[in-house]
């Protein structure tokens, strides 16, 4: 099992974007300290739901201030960017940080991003697959050309070729953000990695793994490839020496900022959008998730684990919306959790 942090840059009513970025960063450099796997890095546009409009840009930040914890995306929203661009980027990071580097992607939401980038609503309704393709082409094939219905060109070069590492990783891993049947099948098909969200509970989680082997064996993915392929699940940690003080914390700051990020989302065409109710959602993330005493905290990711089949946690950690405290729930997480796991 392996655990890291899921940042997002949130800004927190009263506070200023700037404190969001700088508790995003800060927190990515304690996880290294405190012993964490992995750091997870957000993308949103426009919101102040997450404040980071690039999370490949930003896991360059921290590949460079970090030396030995990996940084990955969660996710680039591939709809809204070229995926050899993505892909350039990807093998950059993958050779300069000695293969420490993992691109999640993901097809976003019918935002106002698809206007503003010029992709349009096609691009999210029905070319993931297409850009999906592409992107990993690029990342495993020296040289790459298109001819499909978004994406054509002429064969060109891989330069960097992400098996120019100086590691034992022939290139980035490629993980994909799953949230429907469909999704799911998109992943399978292709032996990716699914990234799980954060308000479904292990039971649907575990449905979607099963889904998930299915669609890869009959894609005629190796038995063992299908076995040992390492989902991600993202969820929400907050360590208390009691339950009750952890939830409350949670549940102090959260729905303001789920009230304000979420409610700032914007459509591309105006279509009718429901937003959850902020306190019933927060509610909903204690429940699912390590929210309590570290002893409880590694029980849970215990039981989600051996539930579902998932090996790595995504964990949400700055839910307090406080610098000092996320960086102690860090730490907590790093001391108090992860030995009673190992």
């Amino acid at each position: 099992m392996r655990v890291g942090s899921f940042v997002l840059g949130a800004q927190f009513p009263g506070q200023g974007q700037g404190e969001a970025l700088h508790r995003a960063v800060r927190s990515a450099e304690v996880a290294e300290e405190a012993g964490l796997d992995t750091v997870w890095l957000a993308e949103h546009h426009f919101v102040p739901y997450g404040t980071c409009p690039s999370a490949v840009t930003l896991a360059a930040l921290l590949l460079g201030r970090t030396r030995r914890i990996r940084v990955g995306t969660a996710v680039s929203v591939l709809p809204t960017v070229h995926p050899v661009a993505l892909g350039e980027q990807a093998a950059l990071l993958h050779v300069t940080s000695g293969g420490r580097f993992t691109l999640g992607v993901g097809r976003g939401g019918p935002w106002v991003d698809l206007e503003v980038f010029g992709a349009g609503l096609a691009a999210y309704e029905s070319g993931f697959p297409e850009s999906l393709d592409l992107l990993v082409r690029w990342l495993r094939e020296p040289a790459v050309g298109a001819s499909g219905d978004r994406f054509r060109f002429r064969e060109v070069p891989v330069v960097p070729r992400p098996s120019e590492s100086l590691s034992e990783e022939p290139g980035p891993e490629v993980v994909v953000a799953c949230t429907s049947p469909t999704s799911v099948r998109t992943a399978a098909e292709r032996g990716l990695a699914m990234l799980l969200g954060m308000h479904v509970g292990d039971e649907e989680k575990a449905e979607m793994v099963a889904l998930w082997r299915r669609h890869a064996r009959a894609a005629g993915h190796p038995a063992d490839r299908v076995r040992g392929a390492a989902h991600v699940s993202a969820g929400v940690c907050q360590i208390a020496d009691h339950r009750t003080d952890a939830a409350e914390t949670l549940l102090k700051a959260m729905p303001g900022w789920l009230r304000q990020g979420l409610g700032a989302h914007v459509t591309v065409d105006a279509r009718e959008r429901r937003m959850r109710d902020p306190h019933a959602y927060t509610e909903l993330l204690c429940g699912l998730h390590p929210v309590g005493p570290p002893r409880l905290c590694a029980d849970r990711l215990a039981a989600t684990a051996e539930r579902t089949g998932v090996s790595r946690f995504a964990l949400l950690v700055e839910g307090s919306g406080d610098l000092a405290a996320t960086e102690e729930n860090v730490r907590r997480l790093g001391t108090e959790v992860l030995p009673q796991l190992r």
